[in-house]
């Protein structure tokens, strides 16, 4: 893989487009002033500290330098490479310890879900505004992550995967697998419920792999590089098991599918193991986001247009993940289109500011500032729903909407979809 920090020619097109320098007009939190420390650090110039570790960790890796760039440098990889450097040297806090090992072990997320649907409505001011009424909470104390008067996502009583069978046989020729991301399979239950009711309709099978781990983005994003390298092996090795009977895999979630589909390919090029690397990129072919498999490959289209027009406005947020790393933007906009009347808004691609475990909990300010900038352009469309294929857009979106009062409500196009049918 080359080597971003050197072969930089320091055109400044990234600045502009950057989502930190934004909000921080600082050459030194830009792609170009990232850049020039890693550099400096691998020549011996700079010693790691905490400043520094600071600085790396307030990049919200949108890709946006990535796209800008000529040379399509990887701007992001190698700040996650500095991470990892970083959580050698100084170790990991322990609220991300805690965070990044329940991800990691599914086991320990089925007791910690059940115990939090009982927590959250002691210690959460629970609401219930959404569109297919599902909860949400506001924190009324503050501690990493848990800000007092943020809006999360609320716990369900049963996960997703534990409340469905392995496998739904609705009759058809093609039979997929469905990888649903934590947040879907512990939150936002409704999305992976919508996905298995638009499936039903297509009369195609589904296997709901559920020896499927965490996609180890949080792990990669926070210099875990340790765990993603277990959480990786394994997805591979069932995915290939999978893959010989599946006619592809569909994830509702765009930072999980980026993870799967491109990330795991690059992340075992860092590490020098070419054998696993070629192995994530064999299995990529096969994996997709799941509006691109619905729109390219199922009936679905035709399917909506038999159906009757929705009375709501609907304004669409893409995806870091889903657009600049997955080139998918097209295909949520046409199957929402075909029944609720679209509205796009200003800068639809812009970040929405979320960022990651470390950009949540060290840089919360920051996130918020970039929420607040996502939040005005879609109130100005004037919109009922602004809906995104991904959960860490929907957390962070639906917090700021909330903080600002306003009456557009999140909800992801699956299950706006699944509404239609």
């Amino acid at each position: 893989m080359n080597n971003a920090s050197d072969l930089c020619v320091k055109c400044g097109k990234c600045i502009p487009n950057c989502t930190i320098y934004d909000i921080n007009h600082d050459e030194v939190t830009s792609p170009r002033g990232f850049l020039d420390l890693i550099a400096a650090y691998k020549e011996g110039k700079l010693q790691l500290n905490k400043e520094l570790e600071s600085v790396f960790e307030s990049c919200f890796l949108c890709n946006h330098c990535v796209e800008i760039c000529p040379s399509k440098l990887s701007v992001d990889n190698a700040i996650e490479k500095m991470r990892f450097d970083m959580v050698k040297k100084f170790g990991m806090p322990w609220y991300k310890k805690i965070i990044l090992s329940c991800l990691k072990n599914r086991k320990w997320l089925d007791i910690l879900a059940k115990l939090g649907y009982i927590f959250q409505s002691c210690a959460f001011h629970i609401q219930n505004k959404d569109f297919e009424k599902n909860l949400g909470m506001r924190a009324k104390f503050s501690m990493p992550f848990v800000k007092k008067g943020r809006f999360l996502s609320s716990f369900n009583k049963k996960s997703f995967l534990n409340s469905n069978p392995n496998f739904i046989d609705n009759g058809g020729s093609k039979t997929i697998g469905l990888y649903v991301g934590c947040l879907t399979n512990y939150c936002y239950t409704q999305t992976g419920f919508s996905t298995l009711k638009i499936l039903k309709e297509l009369k195609i099978n589904v296997d709901l792999m559920k020896k499927q781990a965490c996609c180890g983005v949080a792990h990669f994003f926070s210099g875990d590089f340790k765990s993603v390298e277990i959480l990786a092996k394994k997805n591979i090795e069932y995915f290939e098991e999978k893959l010989q009977k599946l006619d592809a895999i569909i994830i509702p979630e765009a930072t999980c599918s980026a993870m799967l589909k491109i990330d795991y390919e690059r992340f075992f090029m860092m590490q020098d193991e070419q054998e696993w690397a070629n192995r994530a990129k064999k299995i990529s072919s096969k994996i997709y986001i799941a509006s691109q498999y619905l729109y390219q490959f199922t009936s679905l289209k035709q399917l909506l247009k038999n159906k009757k027009q929705k009375k709501y406005s609907i304004t669409y947020h893409d995806p870091c993940h889903a657009r600049r790393m997955q080139g998918v933007f097209k295909e949520p906009r046409e199957l929402l289109k075909a029944n609720y009347t679209y509205i796009e808004m200003q800068n639809p691609d812009a970040c929405c500011g979320f960022g990651g475990i470390s950009m949540q909990t060290k840089h919360y300010d920051k996130t918020l500032s970039v929420g607040e900038k996502k939040v005005e352009m879609i109130n100005q469309t004037m919109a009922h729903f602004v809906s995104a294929e991904c959960s860490a857009c929907r957390m962070q979106i639906s917090n700021n909407l909330e903080r600002k009062s306003s009456k557009v409500v999140f909800v992801h196009p699956l299950e706006l979809i699944a509404k239609v049918l």
